[in-house]
């Protein structure tokens, strides 16, 4: 028996554009019939059934809640895998990559709290930009290409972010 569609598994639709309140709400409910608690007093084998459960739910809401996760896992089921050189032969992104990494060292050097909040704030309009973008290729089937270009922006994006939080934490203390 395969791995169940991630979307399946919440009753959604596998589209770009997912209520993440509703999967939020979804998981939530799921998670709660299949808790260890529950299972205390069970045969061993529905014990491990619920935790492999669990296990599955949560590795499909933590991919579906994240757009670049969520992107990669639609072009997946699409049966369309991701060519690690794409980035390569992307020029304006690598030149992008770069001019974002400098300002980000630039704000780590200087610890510039207000700087990094700017920062922040034109990286999640950035995010969000390339997300209206990957919905709007996701929707015709002629685009897939420049949608698997926009993954890896997304995906880029989304390790910058982690970053960003990162040094706002290591600024705070």
């Amino acid at each position: 028996m395969g791995k169940p569609c991630h979307f399946a598994q919440f009753d959604l639709q596998p589209t770009f554009l997912v209520d993440l309140d509703e999967l939020g709400r979804r998981y939530r409910e799921l998670v709660r019939s299949v808790h260890p608690d529950r299972f205390a007093d069970a045969p061993e084998r529905e014990q491990r059934l619920a935790l492999e459960r669990a296990a599955q739910l949560n590795d499909a809401y933590q991919t579906l809640k994240s757009a670049p996760r969520r992107a990669l896992y639609l072009l997946t089921l699409n049966g369309r895998e991701l060519p690690l050189e794409a980035t390569v032969q992307d020029p304006e992104f690598l030149l992008q990559q770069m001019q974002l990494r400098e300002e980000l060292e630039e704000l780590q050097d200087s610890a510039d709290l207000a700087g990094v909040a700017t920062f922040k704030r034109q990286l999640k309009a950035a995010q969000a930009e390339l997300e209206g973008e990957f919905a709007a290729c996701w929707d015709d089937a002629r685009r897939r290409e420049e949608a698997e270009r926009l993954v890896r922006r997304m995906q880029f994006l989304d390790k910058l972010a982690q970053e960003v939080r990162q040094l706002e934490e290591r600024l705070d203390d």
